[in-house]
């Protein structure tokens, strides 16, 4: 037979099993109260750090919200280090355990339900320390070019020189090849020109170099130089380098069309012509005909054909 206890016997269990836990609670007042001071001094110490933190990084970073986000980061990052503290210094070492591989498992999950977001955020905050551009730099990549508008955490917005506002993933940026106009503050302009062959090739570079560098917008003007870049089948084919503070006034449009312009002027004032495309039909050409005597054979043809049919219908008149 089962027996039960009775009300006394009870009684008597539920006041040790209270008076056990009372004892263990007295005895962890003191570790309690370390583990409480421990969390309010590393909150503190984080809230310090956190604004610090901030501060450092919007000053080395261009964007303030990559800047905020880390300094959030670390923020959290440093609480957390205190509240592991406190929970081990009161012998919880196994809630701590499993807070890291219950932290571990979520990141996990979030990382893979979030993919492409969490990629473009790691792009943007990786962009954001090496800083390839900053707002304002001319830049092209993956058929978008124009000027960065603004830079945040997922995207990157880019204003092209046709107007348009044209939002680009960070991943995009940070995965494929980048071109930043504005680095160096230079850009080379190039002008493909063509001139006949009848003309001097070093006369039409020394007269476009000296129309090239009367320009105020010029730089580096002993590096302004006229290449023969090959042989066209009308023209000799030149190639005009020179160089311009980039961005700058006036704008690249405006120095292109300038430069083109001043081109022209300098090989008309030389007399030198830019060809219009020309094609020479030349039947001496070893294996082919002379013209007189294509034409003889076709003129003796036409007349071969002329009396064969006069020649039937005379006999049909007959």
């Amino acid at each position: 037979m089962i027996s039960i206890p009775s009300i006394g016997d009870a009684e008597k269990l539920i006041e040790e099993k209270l008076g056990g836990w009372f004892d263990v609670v007295i005895s962890h007042i003191p570790n309690f109260i370390v583990a409480v001071v421990i969390t309010i001094v590393f909150s503190m110490l984080a809230r310090f750090a956190g604004r610090l933190m901030k501060n450092l990084l919007r000053r080395s970073l261009d964007s303030k919200q990559i800047a905020d986000l880390m300094a959030s980061i670390f923020k959290v990052i440093v609480l957390c280090v205190g509240l592991f503290i406190a929970l081990d210094f009161m012998g919880l070492k196994g809630t701590v355990t499993s807070l890291l591989a219950g932290a571990g498992i979520v990141g996990l999950a979030i990382g893979f339900a979030f993919q492409d977001m969490t990629e473009n955020l790691i792009a943007g905050i990786a962009m954001g320390i090496r800083k390839p551009f900053k707002t304002g730099d001319v830049i092209e990549t993956d058929d978008v070019f124009g000027s960065v508008h603004s830079i945040n955490l997922r995207n990157t917005l880019i204003e092209s020189f046709y107007g348009q506002l044209i939002l680009v993933p960070n991943k995009v940026l940070f995965r494929n090849v980048l071109k930043n106009y504005s680095t160096l503050g230079v850009r080379r302009i190039e002008v493909p020109v063509g001139i006949s062959y009848g003309d001097d090739i070093e006369k039409a570079k020394d007269v476009i170099v000296d129309k090239i560098n009367e320009f105020d917008f010029v730089i580096r003007k002993d590096e302004t130089a006229v290449y023969a870049e090959g042989f066209g089948d009308s023209s000799i084919n030149l190639l005009v380098w020179f160089w311009i503070k980039y961005p700058g006034e006036p704008d690249f449009m405006t120095v292109r069309h300038k430069g083109i312009v001043a081109v022209k002027q300098a090989l008309d004032e030389a007399d030198i012509s830019i060809p219009f495309p020309i094609r020479t039909l030349d039947f001496g050409i070893k294996g082919g005909e002379k013209l007189d005597a294509m034409i003889s054979d076709k003129i003796n043809q036409q007349s071969s054909n002329k009396d064969s049919v006069d020649g039937a219908d005379s006999s049909q008149s007959e």
